[in-house]
């Protein structure tokens, strides 16, 4: 198996992938979107808010605001506090407290103020909700790591995609990121996924011929 990088960008990576089954290029695309794990938004505290929009989607589209990833935090099914509400080793949170002062006033993304800065908005141009004069919110937010299988705010990527050359045998791979971690990353992860899977599926066969 043999990998070459043809282009390499903060958000977008291309490669060729030879030497390799139809199975494995598919297997790896397929958990680049679904199992790597990432930081979202999974919980907000929402303590003022008389804006037009409702505390529930509020919470919803600081969910879909995709946030740096700082893979040292455990996922909260893992980790040993065991909490709904998590603590300090699986969740990251970040605030929000603004008042309008103008007549009318947009909620950037840049306005969520991070408790770690390594697990901050992506962007700081994601339009969050629009105030009048007057009006307020304040609220915490809380990512934790998840997976893509489970909510489509955790898929690290917008496309992962590939080509297959007969002639040479070789897989196109287009991997584009969210920004939540970089592209080559995410395809390391993904090949380190695969390898615990077939680790644990060998140990598994092992099993049941010791029976």
């Amino acid at each position: 198996m043999d990998i070459k990088i043809l282009t390499r960008e903060p958000e977008t990576l291309r490669f060729i992938l030879s030497d390799a089954s139809t199975a494995f290029a598919n297997a790896l695309r397929r958990i680049m979107i679904s199992e790597v794990p990432i930081m979202a938004i999974d919980d907000v505290m929402v303590l003022e808010n008389n804006s037009v929009m409702y505390d529930e989607i509020l919470a919803h589209r600081l969910g879909l605001v995709p946030v740096t990833t700082d893979q040292s935090y455990n996922l909260p099914e893992e980790c040993s506090c065991k909490s709904e509400l998590g603590c300090e080793k699986c969740r990251a949170s970040l605030s929000l407290e603004i008042e309008a002062s103008e007549a009318s006033e947009v909620v950037y993304s840049s306005q969520l103020k991070p408790e770690n800065p390594d697990v901050r908005p992506v962007s700081d141009k994601i339009p969050i909700v629009k105030l009048t004069q007057g009006q307020r919110i304040k609220l915490e937010a809380y990512a934790r790591l998840g997976r893509g299988r489970v909510h489509a705010k955790w898929q690290p990527v917008s496309a992962a995609t590939y080509s297959y050359d007969p002639k040479t045998r070789t897989f196109n791979f287009l991997v584009e990121s969210t920004g939540t971690l970089p592209p080559e990353k995410l395809v390391l992860q993904a090949a380190r996924i695969i390898s615990q899977k077939t680790l644990g599926f060998e140990e598994g066969l092992g099993g049941i011929g010791q029976n």
